[in-house]
C-alpha cells in the first residue's frame, strides 16, 4: 500500500485516473482564478492611481493663482515657521543636554560613577599635581628671592 501514489483528495480512492484528471483540472481552475483575481485588483488599483494624478494636477491647476497672488505672504509666513521651528527644536535640544548634565552631575556626587567619571577623576589629578608644583616652584623663587640669590 506504501508505494502507491496519493493523488486524490481526502476521502476518496487512490489510484483511479478520474481523480487525476478532476485534480488537473481543480489546479488549473485555481490558477485562472487567482490570475483574474490579481488583474481585477491590478486594474482597479491603476483605475485609482490614475484617478488619484488627475486630482492632483486640477488641483494644483486650481491652485496655482493662489500661490502666485499669495507668494509674497507665504514666502516670508514659511522661513517665519522655519525659524521659530528651528528655535524651538535647539531649545528643546539644549534643555535635554541641560537635564542629562545635571542627571550625571548628581549621578557622580552621588557616588554612582557615571560613565566619564574616572577620566574626571583622573583630570582633577592631574591638575590638582600641577598646582602643587607651580606652588612649590613659587615657594623656592620666593625664598630664593628673600635671600638675595636670584638667577635667571
Amino acid at each position: 500500500m506504501s508505494d502507491q501514489t496519493r493523488t486524490g483528495t481526502y476521502g476518496s480512492s487512490y489510484g483511479s485516473s478520474y481523480d487525476t484528471n478532476a485534480n488537473l483540472n481543480n489546479t488549473a481552475s485555481r490558477q485562472t482564478i487567482k490570475f483574474l483575481t490579481a488583474a481585477a485588483i491590478g486594474v482597479s488599483l491603476m483605475l485609482l492611481s490614475g484617478l488619484i494624478l488627475t486630482g492632483t494636477v486640477i488641483g494644483l491647476i486650481i491652485a496655482t493663482p493662489l500661490l502666485v497672488l499669495f507668494s509674497p505672504i507665504i514666502v516670508p509666513a514659511a522661513i517665519v515657521l522655519l525659524l521659530v521651528a528651528s528655535g524651538f527644536l535647539f531649545s528643546g535640544g539644549c534643555g535635554v543636554a541641560a537635564v542629562a548634565a545635571l542627571s550625571w552631575i548628581y549621578n557622580y556626587v552621588a557616588g554612582k560613577h557615571p560613565v566619564g567619571s574616572d577620566t574626571l577623576d583622573y583630570a582633577k589629578g592631574v591638575i590638582a599635581d600641577k598646582a602643587r608644583d607651580v606652588k612649590e616652584k613659587a615657594k623656592d623663587y620666593a625664598q630664593g628671592a628673600t635671600t638675595g640669590s636670584t638667577t635667571y
